[in-house]
Formats: C-alpha cells, sequence, structure tokens
C-alpha cells in the first residue's frame, strides 16, 4: 500500500510528520528529569482535552483495550455486577472482558445501529434499591457502527434513580476528536488510546479517574501488577513509570497535545463535524444509507456506510486496497460484509476527505453498484464549500 494517501480507517489515524519526528527521538534516561519534563505536560494535556479540573491522568504502555483491564480491575471486585448494553464490537469486547474478570454482567442488548438505550438503563437502576450495580459501562462511540451514544443522559439517569454507581466510558474513537466533558458529565473512568484523535501509533492506553473511583481502589480485589494505577501514581511522584516508559510515544504525545490545545479543542470538534457531514452528504448522494439509526446518533469520527442487500461490503475495501493503495474499515461482527467504513478522524482536512469519498465511488462504480461517479464528491464539495468550520 502506498505511503503517500491517506488512509481513511477509524484508527490509528494519519500521523503528522512533526507527530512522527517527535516520537523518533534520541535514547534519554528515563529516570532522569528530563523525563519528567515529557511525562507531566502530558497528563496536564489530556486532563484538558478531557474537560476536568483534577481528573487523575493514567498512560500506560498498551492500548484502549488496555484501558478497559485498567478500569475493572483497579475498582472492581470478582462477582461485581456492571451493566452495560452490547450495540456493538467494541462494548460486546468490553463485556467479555468483563466476564472473563469474572464479574456479574447486566447485559441490555441492543440493535447494532442504535446507542445506548438510557431510558432502559434508568428503569433497571431505579430497580436496583439494594446498590447491587457498581459500575455503568457506556461506549461513547461505537466505532464498528458509527454510533455516539449520550453519555449526559447515562449521568442523569444514574442520578435520577440516586445510584452511586461508578460510570466507565470508552472513549476511544471520540477523546480529541469529538467533545467529551468529564466532569461535567460525572464521568468516573474515560478511556482512550494514542492511535486516534490523538494521531499517534497504537502503544498508549490513556485513561481519567475520578476521586470517586481513585476510592474504589483501596476495596478492589481483582489483581493488577502492569496495570496497577498505585505503583502508576508513585513512579508519577518520582517523575518515572514503575517500570521502562514508552518515552518516544510520550514524548510525541506531548507535541500532539501542544497541537490539539494550539488549534483549540471547540476548533478541533467543529473541524471534525465539518468534514463528517461532508461525508454523509456523499453517503446520501450515493442513495446509500448509514448503519446509525437517526442523525443524532450520527459520530463525527467515523461513518459505517450500509450497502445494498447481496452485496459483500468487504469487496470495497478489499478493491480500494488491491487496486488504489487507499485503506478502509471493513465491516465488523454483526454487520460484517453489510456496511464499510470510512474513518474522518485525527489528522484530516476536507481535501484528505474528498480524495477518500472518490476513491469510494471508484470502486463501487468498479463493482457494479448503481452509484453515479462524482455525485458523492459533488456532495461533499457542495457542502465543503458552503459551510467553513466554526467552532460551536
Amino acid at each position: 500500500m502506498s505511503f503517500q494517501n491517506p488512509v481513511f480507517i477509524p484508527g490509528p489515524t494519519n500521523m503528522p510528520e512533526a507527530i512522527r519526528q517527535a516520537c523518533y527521538m534520541p535514547t534519554i534516561d528515563h529516570r532522569s528529569p528530563t523525563f519528567g519534563k515529557i511525562l507531566h505536560p502530558c497528563l496536564d494535556g489530556i486532563r484538558q482535552v478531557l474537560k476536568s479540573a483534577d481528573a487523575k491522568i493514567f498512560i500506560f504502555p498498551s492500548t484502549g483495550t488496555g484501558g478497559w483491564e485498567t478500569a475493572l480491575s483497579n475498582t472492581l471486585s470478582k462477582g461485581d455486577k456492571v451493566l452495560a448494553a452490547r450495540n456493538g464490537m467494541f462494548s460486546h469486547r468490553w463485556i467479555d472482558m468483563c466476564q472473563r474478570h469474572g464479574l456479574d454482567v447486566q447485559i441490555v442488548e441492543t440493535p447494532w445501529g442504535e446507542g445506548i438505550p438510557t431510558g432502559r438503563y434508568a428503569e433497571i437502576l431505579k430497580a436496583d434499591t439494594n446498590h447491587d450495580i457498581k459500575a455503568v459501562l457506556a461506549t461513547h462511540n461505537e466505532t464498528a457502527t458509527g454510533v455516539k451514544s449520550d453519555i449526559a443522559a447515562v449521568r442523569k439517569a444514574l442520578d435520577a434513580a440516586g445510584h452511586p454507581a461508578m460510570l466507565y466510558v470508552d472513549g476511544v474513537s471520540s477523546i480529541a476528536s469529538m467533545d467529551f466533558r468529564f466532569d461535567e458529565w460525572g464521568v468516573d473512568i474515560a478511556i482512550t488510546g494514542s492511535q486516534k484523535g490523538f494521531m499517534l501509533p497504537a502503544g498508549l492506553a490513556i485513561i481519567g479517574f475520578s476521586s470517586k473511583a481513585i476510592a474504589a481502589t483501596a476495596h478492589s480485589d481483582l489483581p493488577t501488577t502492569f496495570f496497577d494505577i498505585g505503583d502508576m501514581q508513585k513512579g508519577y511522584d518520582a517523575n518515572a513509570f514503575p517500570y521502562t516508559p514508552p518515552v518516544g510515544l510520550m514524548n510525541g504525545l506531548k507535541l500532539s497535545l501542544d497541537m490539539l490545545l494550539d488549534e483549540g479543542l471547540e476548533t478541533v470538534f467543529a473541524r471534525h463535524h465539518r468534514i463528517a457531514e461532508g461525508v454523509r452528504a456523499a453517503v446520501s448522494a450515493w442513495g446509500l444509507k448509514l448503519c446509525a439509526a437517526s442523525p443524532d446518533l450520527y459520530s463525527d469520527t467515523v461513518s459505517a456506510i450500509c450497502t445494498p442487500e447481496g452485496f459483500n461490503a468487504t469487496d470495497i475495501v478489499t478493491l480500494a486496497a488491491e487496486k488504489y493503495d487507499v485503506a478502509f474499515g471493513v465491516g465488523l461482527g454483526d454487520v460484517a460484509g453489510k456496511v464499510f467504513r470510512i474513518g474522518h478522524l485525527g489528522s484530516l482536512t476536507d481535501v484528505m476527505m474528498l480524495s477518500g469519498l472518490a476513491t469510494a465511488e471508484m470502486c463501487m462504480v468498479d463493482l457494479g453498484l448503481d452509484v453515479k461517479l462524482g455525485s458523492g464528491v459533488a456532495a461533499a464539495q457542495d457542502y465543503y464549500r458552503n459551510n467553513p468550520a466554526v467552532a460551536q
């Protein structure tokens, strides 16, 4: 695959050259004060991205999956009950992890393409008068279906029921690209990774803990070693890690945070929304539909596009890679072969996006779909020309 073409997968995302160079740095003594000058700006910058005044930030050499495990293993005990909706591949995988850790998961089965059923959450939480549920899991942006859920509404359901359960949010494909409000939404643990909105390679799990979540670690009986936040905090206090840190990735993260904050978070979010709206205009012009069931659920970081009944959507992804050296995302799980995914997050512009839309069109026409060459590109061009990005 050509290294000159941008990727249009929902992560890992395109990496600015300056960030790549920041990761490619000489070896330093990671126990020297020099590392502290990388570490602490990263912790402070992530806190700003999460929109939190005092969340405790932890960075582990891992991925978002390791972030999930950090959240569970540090705060819960075997047999604890958690509430989760299964509405896509990544919520499914988090549920699977909970079960492997011996947790009792109350699963709300939800059609793929729908968001978290907050009304059902409210009913379950209100009925749980013994407060057996210790944590509520919420996938903010379901990467497999291009569905954004309302985290504020989940918090409202908890508060309306007077329920003390903690709120854990998977923000892997939303944080640093879409608005995320840790304090305002009453999030107890937020989880993300380096390879999406932060424009880095995979390799860092990034987690924010509330004071309530920190307090819960005193009562957890699940084993932790590599992902122990107590050990990690002791390391931070000494400008270090409890083991060898991924210094190059963290130096890249420091620059990424500078770039995001210099652009302005609201401007970053507006840019993602604008690019996504162009993609949605193209999908409509093609006569196709998104997997997301309604506009209020549309993700600003990934669009899962449904293809006609009987057509294998994976063929579009395969042809794009083989003929045009361009990467799109395949459908996963229940929507495998039914959708292809266009990622529109991270280091991306409308001009770059137009090249991806043009490639998707060529593939669909090559494969015999009833799509007019140029129709989606023209629709996106019209949107971009007439809708400059404006921070809300």
